[in-house]
């Protein structure tokens, strides 16, 4: 069977090299067929029977897969690598992330303890003003707040009264007073027992503006809120004592009940069986939480106690420092639906006087929490005996007290 093209047989191939040919001899250049061309193209057309010219593209980016196609790159691996599936993602960059999110978190805290702050301050009630008060003691070393208890019952409906058994007596009196001391050596709380006995000197109304001139008339302390309201009792309590009064926060039943239900109770150790049916107390000595009914009772329970108003302003003090301390807990402070509720109950129920700011109070606070950790001193009023019902000072001992204190040194007078 003749295989070669042509009907060439293997002998007319003669000694060609090449193609199986023994000769060493290159064979000589074949000659080519010739092709007949057609007529000649349009222009812009390709000549009859030839391929079109391709454009290369080279601005559209189809020189570099062909290039990366011709050099032997896989297909798929492209300007971006990877495994041949798409583009490799770039690693996450950590540090970036960590930076933006410390930002973000800290941007969140500031924009919140803002607005926090604000809303709070816009909630205090500053309808005291210290500036009506007349001939005042030099301001010593430290701070001295005035806090009071008022019997006030505003706010409370007539169920209320009931269940706290407060009454319906119309307008507010003191029911407690206490002096909180802040300085460098601790803080000092110092109970003013409402029956002491007190002069009322001149002072200014709050109201009319008008000079009431002192006559040395004699009254229970609790007289001067009664007859002209906060300013006076600064006024009658710097007279008596020599102390200058830098801040005034009073708060009634209502905002007090409110505060200790909003922290969620609190716990205190009771000292005795307490059984008083005029303010509704009834517990058993020992640690127990009380509740804002509970706590109000408490506090104003009198006439059950063997040593009346003295062991029932210890009590106050104990209970008030309780509080300071379960407020400033971390279940509280770090629980925004505890915290807010708290401080809301807390500033609606205060009133201070016009240049309190939150910062005064949050001292406060915190001052008071360090009465009930040990890191104070609480006390009453020195005391001498007592006149016509009334308790009398120890004149010299609160003399001692009121030096040590407006020199912010360690408090070594005893109360009562």
């Amino acid at each position: 069977m003749n295989d070669w093209p042509e009907a060439w047989s293997d002998d007319n191939r003669g000694g060609r090299y090449g193609r199986g040919s023994g000769s060493a001899q290159p064979e000589s250049a074949r000659v080519m067929r010739q092709v007949r061309r057609g007529r000649p193209a349009p222009p812009g057309q390709a000549p009859y029977g030839q391929v079109p010219q391709q454009p290369r593209y080279a601005d559209g980016g189809y020189d570099d897969y062909d290039s990366g196609y011709n050099t032997g790159q896989v297909y798929g691996g492209g300007r971006g690598g990877g495994d041949g599936y798409g583009p490799e993602r770039p690693a996450p960059d950590w540090r970036r992330r960590i930076k933006w999110t410390a930002i973000t978190l800290v941007t969140v805290l500031v924009v919140t303890t803002v607005a926090t702050y604000f809303w709070a301050d816009s909630k205090l009630n500053r309808d005291v003003d210290l500036s009506k008060v007349i001939e005042r003691p030099e301001k010593g070393e430290g701070t001295n707040y005035l806090i009071v208890g008022s019997d006030s019952r505003e706010g409370l409906s007539d169920e209320d009264k009931k269940r706290l058994r407060t009454g319906s007596s119309e307008g507010k009196r003191t029911d407690s007073m206490m002096i909180l001391h802040t300085g460098d050596n601790g803080p000092t709380l110092i109970s003013l027992p409402r029956d002491s006995n007190v002069e009322i000197p001149t002072f200014k109304g709050s109201e009319s503006g008008k000079i009431y001139q002192g006559t040395g008339r004699e009254v229970k302390l609790n007289a001067a809120y009664a007859e002209d309201g906060p300013e006076l009792l600064v006024r009658t309590v710097e007279f008596n004592t020599g102390l200058h009064i830098d801040h005034y926060v009073e708060i009634g039943f209502a905002g007090f009940a409110n505060i200790v239900d909003a922290a969620g109770g609190v716990e205190i150790d009771i000292p005795q069986d307490i059984k008083d049916t005029k303010s509704g107390a009834d517990f058993k000595k020992g640690k127990q939480t009380l509740n804002g009914e509970e706590a109000l009772a408490f506090v104003r329970t009198r006439y059950a106690l063997a040593g009346s108003d003295l062991d029932r302003t210890k009590n106050q003090q104990k209970f008030l420092s309780a509080l300071a301390n379960q407020v400033a807990t971390p279940s509280t402070v770090l629980n925004p639906f505890r915290l807010y509720p708290t401080m809301g109950a807390g500033l609606d129920s205060l009133i201070v006087d016009k240049d309190m700011g939150l910062f005064d109070l949050a001292d406060m606070f915190w001052s008071m929490k360090g009465v009930s950790g040990g890191e104070g001193t609480s006390m009453n009023m020195p005391l001498a005996g007592s006149a016509g019902g009334n308790l009398l000072w120890d004149k010299d001992k609160v003399k001692q007290l009121v030096q040590q204190l407006n020199n912010d040194e360690k408090v070594t007078v005893k109360g009562d």
